[in-house]
């Protein structure tokens, strides 16, 4: 088919065509009848030869394709051009010869149809096992999703179950803290009972040994100091735990209180503005009570109080003996009423300050228990714009480590008495004084602003 074409091509016959077609129009006019019918007669001639040239051509093209290819085009193209070519002939073509012609035509449109159905029974039977197929796959796939809703359903199952277990271990984590607890206090009693057995054999065996010395009387200060009470035979090993209790407060339930609020906070300073105000409420808060549950210690152990110790140590070791008896959650609550009412903290109202409920709740713990040592810890006075104290509190680290003056506090610093035991974590800017006056005018109401002061409302010492 090839060198039909490229022969085809070589001959140039359409620019033959081509030059005879124009050279008739230019001598029309000047050739006779017979010539100018010569001319056209030898021109249908040459268009006759490149016509069977192309038909050859496409019969071979035809051939190249096989028994399916080309069909359509043939039946879209050809056919209709041959029936057109041959309507068009109407005065040398009868009405016979064109029913013939469309009888053929319609033959073939048969004969083709006929070989292409034919010939597509293959492809037909191989389309039918592919829908076979499908169906099949359609049907596992079903079944795979059956089966895969059944697993899910099993593994939320199992995550429920896994969520309940979690529940249990931590209730049994919870008890085993409070079993920490008890052996803590029990140790601490054990060695309050050790020591205070080996006071009585010293004593028994002096009392039993001959002595020139008077005798010294039950109530003289000599012997109460002989019989130290719990609470100060644990005052050291209480002091220490809490000092570390303290720092884990810090570390750990002031960054879980930070990332609570920051979810509904923006504003990363107001945070920890509110988490320092909690933590000083809260020791402000134990502190009272403590003082009320000690008044209320002293008036019941008053009528039957005898012994070497005072009513006061006798009134800190029960308390020491029974921290448990301290209504921790009304102090939480005290707390919280506190900060709803401080000028100092803006927030969302959809933010409830029982989101650091546990921070809050260890801390009044950690206060009220610190109010048992001798000497008691208590927090440092604290006020935003006062001068920086290094040895009182450390910079953060978005500080300006040249400014004299404390924006404002993200940790209070632990005393004892005048001693520093743990330093506290303060923010110093610049222009500290200036910020703080503009808030102070800020403040909702004059009548609030007296009422609770800035500095009064932070810290209560």
């Amino acid at each position: 088919m090839a060198d039909t074409l490229r022969r085809l091509t070589n001959t140039s016959s359409f620019s033959v065509l081509q030059d005879k077609l124009e050279i008739w129009h230019h001598d029309y006019h000047v050739l006779s009848c017979d010539q100018n019918l010569n001319r056209c007669c030898e021109l249908i001639e040459l268009t006759a030869k490149i016509q069977g040239q192309l038909f050859a051509i496409l019969n071979l093209a035809a051939a190249e394709g096989g028994h399916y290819a080309g069909v359509d085009t043939l039946k879209t193209r050809l056919l209709p051009w041959l029936g057109t070519c041959f309507s068009m002939a109407r005065p040398s073509v009868t009405d016979d010869t064109s029913l013939q012609l469309i009888q053929v035509i319609i033959c073939l449109d048969c004969r083709l149809n006929n070989r292409m159905i034919l010939g597509n029974f293959p492809f037909l039977n191989r389309l039918a096992d592919a829908q076979k197929e499908l169906d099949q796959t359609k049907s596992k796939s079903a079944t795979t999703l059956l089966a895969t809703e059944d697993e899910i359903l099993q593994l939320k199952a199992d995550l429920r179950s896994a969520h309940e277990e979690v529940e249990i271990y931590k209730r049994k984590l919870e008890d085993i803290d409070d079993y920490e607890r008890q052996i803590h206090l029990l140790k601490d009693e054990v060695s309050y009972l050790s020591a205070e057995k080996a006071m009585l054999r010293e004593r028994l065996v002096r009392s039993r040994s001959p002595s020139p010395l008077p005798r010294l009387s039950r109530s003289s200060s000599p012997i109460r100091s002989e019989s130290p009470t719990r609470a100060q035979l644990t005052n050291s090993s209480r002091q220490a735990r809490l000092i570390s209790r303290f720092s884990d407060l810090y570390a750990v339930e002031r960054l879980e209180a930070q990332t609570m609020l920051r979810r509904y906070i923006a504003d990363l300073e107001m945070v920890q503005k509110i988490i320092f105000i909690a933590v000083v409420e809260s020791f402000r808060t134990a502190k009272l009570a403590y003082r009320q549950f000690k008044l209320r210690v002293r008036k019941t152990l008053s009528p039957s109080h005898f012994g070497p110790e005072s009513l006061e140590d006798a009134a800190v070791d029960y308390i020491v003996r029974n921290l448990d008896l301290y209504d921790v959650q009304a102090s939480v609550n005290d707390v919280i009423n506190a900060m709803n009412v401080n000028p100092r903290i803006s927030f969302p109202p959809e933010v409830d300050f029982v989101l650091i409920n546990s921070l809050i709740k260890e801390a009044c713990r950690v206060s009220f228990a610190m109010q048992t040592l001798d000497p008691p810890l208590d927090l440092a006075f604290a006020s935003d714009g006062e001068l920086y104290n290094d040895s009182k509190y450390r910079r953060s680290y978005d500080s300006e480590f040249t400014a004299p003056l404390v924006m404002y506090h993200v940790w209070p610093a632990l005393m004892e008495g005048n001693v520093v035991i743990v330093k506290g974590e303060a923010v110093t800017r610049r222009g500290a004084l200036w910020s703080r006056s503009r808030s102070r005018s800020r403040s909702v109401s004059p009548v609030r602003s007296r009422s609770l002061s800035p500095t009064r409302s932070l810290v209560s010492l």
